[in-house]
């Protein structure tokens, strides 16, 4: 069975309260469902975490190099500048994907420059949180992959 980390990073738990014309209407604990929902139609064991603090999502990605196959990863604004998880994400050697509910290429000059994105396989931008479960399924596929 694939086993796939989830982590949502800064203020991602304020879906469905905050800018919904941005982020949308579903609530963050209707966005989870949704991804554990699909994930288990696909046969995939994910497990979700969200933090507020950049030192618990570093921990959160060490401790996914002993159980997860593959991480996906919303960083919120440690997109920007979080080189201490964008080490982490190099360190533990998973493929990981990183996901941004908005098309973060069409806001603010300052949300179009990621340190996250040249050391992960994938970007998924725009998509609403429709993208998490794209995500899903991509890292299937390269986790597939990786096996035969």
């Amino acid at each position: 069975m694939i086993k796939i980390c989830l982590i949502h990073g800064p203020n991602i738990n304020l879906l469905g309260m905050r800018e919904a014309n941005i982020y949308g209407t579903m609530t963050f604990d209707e966005v989870n469902r949704s991804i554990k929902e699909h994930a288990k139609s696909k046969g995939i064991e994910i497990r979700i975490f969200q933090s507020n603090h950049e030192g618990e999502i570093v921990d959160n990605i060490h401790e996914a190099r002993e159980w997860a196959d593959a991480i996906i990863i919303n960083p919120g604004a440690y997109t920007h500048y979080s080189y201490s998880i964008r080490d982490a994400i190099t360190g533990v050697r998973l493929p990981a994907i990183e996901v941004h509910i908005s098309n973060v290429h069409a806001r603010e000059e300052f949300r179009r420059n990621s340190v996250i994105s040249p050391i992960v396989v994938g970007q998924i931008v725009g998509m609403g949180t429709y993208g998490y479960l794209l995500a899903v399924d991509a890292i299937k596929h390269i986790v597939e992959q990786s096996h035969q």
